[in-house]
């Protein structure tokens, strides 16, 4: 399999809109990708769930579209839609056939425009009700479903912007008026603000139209406050532990570490080495826990690439039943040190490379795909030409540099271990940090 290259071409309106084209005739399909530069990590303490909100908030209607007709529109096209929120960013991203172009193009440009004039009251309750319920069926009452909010507690502290969960605090959601909505949105959700990505079966002459069309007029925001420092230690510390008692079906181990930021080589080496911990049943982990030892029904293992400070590395061990969970654990963690302490094998390096080519080449194939990181990179760090360069970052990584980040990163004392334990088996709940 041969990576490609993919060409494009990056400009911005005079509004301050960054657009990224890239032409594909392949096949009749366009994808539409807009990333926002503001996610979680943009809200301030009393004030959280804002860019999550909006998600939601986005597809309610705008100056021109009725309620829910965004997602109707596209949909009556022959398209597909969606949007995400996360700590760095939020996204919306529509694929069509291609002669919808200009559609999709219109319904992102109205809401950037005109999506306050459609926000009243009524819309901000109950947006504010699917929230709760989303936290409730996601979070609260899914099995293990707060670890992930529990790990960012650990691994960052308490000032730092990635300390709170991008659902936000529902004190926060309902103490939030009308005006203080709208000013988040008319700060962030701006042309300067954004990155839009076009690629597939378009003409560029004719998209650079229609944008300047429809988004050249929307004026940019002059409110956007400068980002708090990020400025985080390399490692937690000292290893932080809780016993979680929840209404869980097993006992489960998750493990976390503060790790580089994403566009750090040592980060493209974590990533490699998490493919040979848990990719796939030849992994080291799914080798001696699952299968030789028997003691896991499952195991995971990957890095999370943020930008703020610090990423974050995380896997999971859900402990078999009658086996001690203090074994799984330790067999767990042996794993992760090893790493750090002796080479990889050839073999295994051919392995991990040769999963991570095929994932990367497939996903290129995508024009969503494609779409997505090029707005991605563009907006995370400044590079959409890191579309062309990134698998080879990857395959250039060697058995020094992994064992270099898994000393680093995989230890002691740069740990966060929660176990969930079903609430029958549980006793006392405990909470402690190690020195």
């Amino acid at each position: 399999m041969t990576a490609p290259n993919v060409k494009f071409t990056d400009e911005r309106l005079a509004n301050g809109l960054r657009l990224i084209i890239s032409e594909d005739h392949l096949a009749p399909v366009a994808a539409v990708n807009i990333w926002y530069n503001v996610g979680s990590k943009h809200e301030v303490p009393g004030k959280t769930g804002f860019a999550h909100l909006f998600e939601h908030v986005m597809f309610q209607g705008s100056g021109h579209v009725a309620k829910t007709e965004h997602m109707a529109l596209v949909q009556a096209a022959g398209g597909t839609m969606n949007g995400t929120t996360f700590l760095d960013r939020t996204n919306y991203f529509e694929t069509v056939p291609s002669h919808q172009l200009e559609l999709a193009l219109w319904l992102e440009a109205d809401r950037m425009a005109t999506l306050l004039t459609a926000l009243n009251q009524e819309n901000l309750d109950n947006q504010r009700d699917v929230v709760k319920n989303e936290k409730r069926s996601s979070y609260d009452n899914r099995p293990y479903g707060s670890w992930f909010h529990k790990l960012q507690e650990y691994v960052y502290p308490p000032d730092h912007p990635y300390h709170h969960p991008t659902i936000g605090s529902m004190e926060d959601l309902d103490a939030a008026s009308l005006e203080d909505v709208a000013t988040f949105f008319r700060t962030y959700y701006a042309p300067n603000n954004a990155v839009l990505s076009v690629v597939g079966d378009v003409e560029p002459a004719q998209v650079r139209l229609w944008v300047e069309r429809y988004f050249g007029e929307i004026p940019a925001s002059k409110t956007i406050p400068p980002l708090p420092s990020f400025a985080v230690a390399p490692i937690i510390g000292a290893e932080r532990r809780e016993v979680v008692e929840d209404r869980v079906p097993l006992t489960r181990h998750f493990f976390g570490f503060r790790a580089p930021v994403m566009g750090d080589p040592r980060f493209d080496a974590l990533e490699v080495a998490s493919q040979i911990l848990a990719g796939g049943k030849g992994s080291r982990l799914y080798r001696r826990l699952v299968r030789e030892d028997r003691i896991a029904q499952d195991v995971s293992f990957f890095a999370l690439g943020l930008i703020g400070g610090a990423s974050i590395a995380a896997g999971q061990a859900t402990v078999v039943p009658g086996v001690d969970p203090a074994v799984v654990e330790a067999a767990f963690e042996e794993e992760l040190e090893l790493l750090g302490r002796e080479p990889v094998t050839d073999d295994e390096l051919a392995r991990a490379r040769a999963l991570i080519e095929t994932y990367e080449l497939e996903a290129l194939q995508r024009v969503d795909e494609r779409a997505d990181r090029l707005s991605s990179y563009a907006t995370l760090l400044d590079d959409p030409d890191m579309i062309n360069r990134q698998l080879g970052r990857y395959l250039a990584v060697g058995a020094k540099e992994i064992q270099a980040v898994a000393a680093e990163v995989l230890r002691p004392e740069n740990r966060v271990v929660l176990t969930y334990v079903p609430a029958a088996q549980a006793g006392v709940s405990t909470e402690e940090s190690a020195a």
